[in-house]
């Protein structure tokens, strides 16, 4: 959608604009008095930020008109500094690329991971968190390592990227469920030994299942070496994520990017973190190969990574 955002510009340079402008008006459901700053982030409507999310509980979900969950949390936090309100639209995974890639909404979240490829196709802000390579195992039993996995029965759900990694472990099966549930059910039945999934997923079925009497472990990531051999190790090391928005959103995208970074440094992102169970040391302390990732590519050479205190 094209908006006219010059008059918009102009006038509010010297005073609140009264009523939201532009096509695609929502009417009364619009805020009122948006300042210029706010204006000036150039969302679809100003004064707002229009979301698509996917229910990923702990990540997002929501509920009413609320993102809930450590990436609604994050986003919340920022767009209230920001003086935007949040907007959420229910969609799947692939909906939420879709409706940011077509400037549908002004952004998605939950968990996006920042790759080479998608961020040609739209702007990712600095990583809120990074998601490291967790395991749900038995209760007593340890893995540490890729090479522990070898000739074991391992767990993920269709379609995720761990089924590629698990299929190159040696000796070890592929058991693929349509959902997360499949994984802890058999897991907790002894059918298998170690479930791929995103850590907080793992953690909140430890407090609401503790039946299935399991442990989130979080494995050491193989060496470059071991990539190298089998690049499909590549998944069983931490990945990036990052709120996702159109590649036009450049003001947006820095003006969050801006607010994640002050959120490492006064303690907010540690905070949230530990709210939903998860360790800070593992999901705020970026990998080595963050950086040289995006170096270059979507940020400058001389980029360095948001970390909490080492």
């Amino acid at each position: 959608m094209i908006r006219v955002r010059s008059l918009v510009a102009a006038l509010s340079a010297i005073l609140l604009i009264p009523a939201v402008v532009g096509c695609g008006s929502d009417g009364d459901d619009e805020p009122k008095n948006v300042s210029a700053k706010t204006a000036a982030l150039g969302t679809i409507t100003p004064g707002v930020i229009k979301v698509a999310v996917q229910p990923y509980a702990p990540y997002t979900s929501v509920q009413g008109d609320k993102i809930v969950g450590l990436d609604g949390d994050i986003l919340a936090y920022a767009a209230k500094k920001l003086g935007l309100e949040v907007k959420p639209q229910v969609t799947d995974f692939a909906g939420m690329l879709a409706g940011v890639q077509s400037r549908r909404v002004d952004v998605t979240i939950g968990g996006v991971a920042w790759s080479a490829d998608r961020q040609k196709q739209g702007l990712f802000t600095d990583p809120p968190y990074y998601s490291p390579p967790a395991m749900a195992v038995r209760s007593g039993r340890t893995y540490k390592t890729v090479d522990d996995l070898e000739g074991l029965q391992l767990g993920t759900v269709e379609g995720y990227v761990w089924v590629k990694s698990i299929q190159a472990v040696p000796g070890a099966k592929l058991h693929a469920y349509p959902d997360a549930n499949g994984v802890f059910d058999d897991l907790g039945a002894g059918r298998v030994d170690v479930g791929f999934l995103d850590p907080l997923i793992i953690i909140a079925a430890q407090k609401e299942r503790p039946d299935l009497k399991i442990d989130t472990q979080y494995m050491t990531p193989p060496t470059a070496a071991q990539v190298k051999a089998k690049p499909a190790y590549e998944y069983f090391q931490p990945y990036q994520t990052g709120f996702y928005l159109p590649t036009k959103a450049t003001k947006l995208e820095k003006a969050l990017s801006a607010q994640i970074d002050a959120m490492y440094e006064n303690g907010e992102l540690e905070k949230l973190v530990k709210k939903y169970g998860g360790d800070p040391e593992q999901f705020l302390k970026p990998s080595a190969d963050v950086a040289t990732a995006r170096r270059g590519v979507d940020r400058p050479q001389d980029w360095t990574p948001p970390s909490i205190a080492q």
